[in-house]
């Protein structure tokens, strides 16, 4: 006999076995449903981490998973960086280690901020700027 009928078909013989294909249905859906949302978006973040740690080479600028930005320097026997994070400061960090590329065509944050107006002296202050005090007012 074929599978479905005989899920269709219930225990007793009754057409209460639609519950059955529904269950079969749910524990062939779960599977599934892991697959693409959790193996298949693994798999792509390995496969660009594998690409850029790949393409990694001498002078890009780079951020370390610890937050570390620098300056690749040199490589040592393909699972060590040497990055310059300050003048003449070199540190040796494992290839893994490195997180992520830093886009320097952008513009940082603090080119688009507006400057500071400066503060204002005593003598330019209005109403808006000092409350009325009540007693104040009384006394003039």
């Amino acid at each position: 006999m074929n599978l479905f009928t005989i899920l269709a078909s219930g225990d007793d013989g009754n057409a209460g076995g639609g519950g059955a294909l529904i269950q079969l249905g749910i524990f062939l859906l779960i599977p599934l449903a892991m697959y693409f949302l959790l193996i298949r978006p693994q798999r792509r973040r390995v496969k660009d981490q594998q690409a850029l740690q790949s393409s990694l080479e001498v002078g890009d600028e780079i951020v370390t998973t610890s937050g570390m930005y620098g300056f690749i320097t040199g490589f040592e026997d393909g699972e060590r960086v040497w990055i310059e994070i300050d003048d003449n400061v070199q540190v040796r960090v494992a290839r893994a280690a490195i997180q992520g590329k830093v886009d320097t065509s952008a513009t940082s944050a603090t080119a688009t901020t507006p400057p500071a107006a400066p503060p204002k002296d005593a003598g330019d202050r209005d109403e808006t700027d000092n409350p009325v005090d009540a007693d104040a007012t009384d006394k003039e």
